[in-house]
């Protein structure tokens, strides 16, 4: 037998519209400062986005691993539910606040610590930081958010099993979320806008032998002429204005 392929996709997402930039004064009586919500446009922002993955990206998204911060589960939950949605008529009675019929075998989500910034000191801001160190994230509670039977608890932690390639990018994405991924991949391109929920589109060819094993190319940044939320110029470009 010889050596099938196949690509592998990544879709690396930012949150939601976060309630502290919609109310800066919520931080000083907020028990957990660190760890906001999304505002009521947020949820539905990420809605839409997810609906529009399902509709345009061109192929389908099996597995969602989410940050344990309170605004990347809130929306993943929305992602996921536009992922897995039964009846994609459903738009308008999810936007009035019904829960919609999903079916949970379309996508599996896994809480991942590995996406955490807490991990990266340009990933957070010093004064958002607990005093004592606790972090506090309740896990069965963020899994509770989910749509009904996507959760899968099955899955090793990223940092405790995984090929080293996937590792790395793994280690981009929670440095400082999407931007680091696009100027990572492409170091000729500046990132100026990253709005909410923008995503980009990662690939890597994976080839698999007779014995089952598999080699991994490495990821690249896939051009994308949707919608994606990210501004951004090439360097070359900026030097030439300045």
């Amino acid at each position: 037998m010889g050596t099938e392929a196949s690509m592998q996709h990544v879709v690396v997402m930012r949150h939601g519209d976060r309630w502290d930039d919609a109310e800066p004064l919520w931080t000083a009586g907020a028990e957990r400062p660190w760890d906001p919500p999304l505002t009521e446009g947020g949820r539905d922002r990420a809605y839409c986005v997810g609906r529009r993955l399902r509709r345009e990206l061109g192929f389908p998204i099996h597995r969602a691993f989410v940050s344990p911060f309170l605004r990347c589960a809130e929306t993943a939950a929305e992602v996921v539910t536009a992922l897995c949605a039964v009846d994609h008529d459903d738009d308008l009675r999810r936007l009035a606040g019904e829960t919609l019929s999903v079916d949970p075998a379309r996508v599996k989500v896994s809480i991942e610590y590995g996406l955490c910034e807490i991990f990266s000191t340009k990933g957070i801001r010093v004064d958002r930081i607990p005093k004592d160190g606790e972090w506090s994230f309740n896990i069965s509670e963020l899994e509770a958010m989910m749509p009904a039977g996507t959760v899968d608890r099955t899955v090793e932690c990223v940092d405790e099993k995984v090929d080293l390639k996937f590792l790395s990018f793994t280690i981009s994405i929670s440095s400082k979320g999407v931007r680091a991924v696009i100027s990572a991949f492409l170091p000729d391109v500046r990132v100026y806008v990253v709005e909410y929920c923008a995503y980009s589109h990662q690939q890597r060819r994976i080839s698999f032998n007779s014995d089952n094993k598999f080699t991994a190319g490495n990821f690249e940044v896939v051009p994308d002429d949707l919608e994606t939320g990210i501004r951004f110029r090439l360097t070359s470009e900026l030097k030439s204005v300045e």
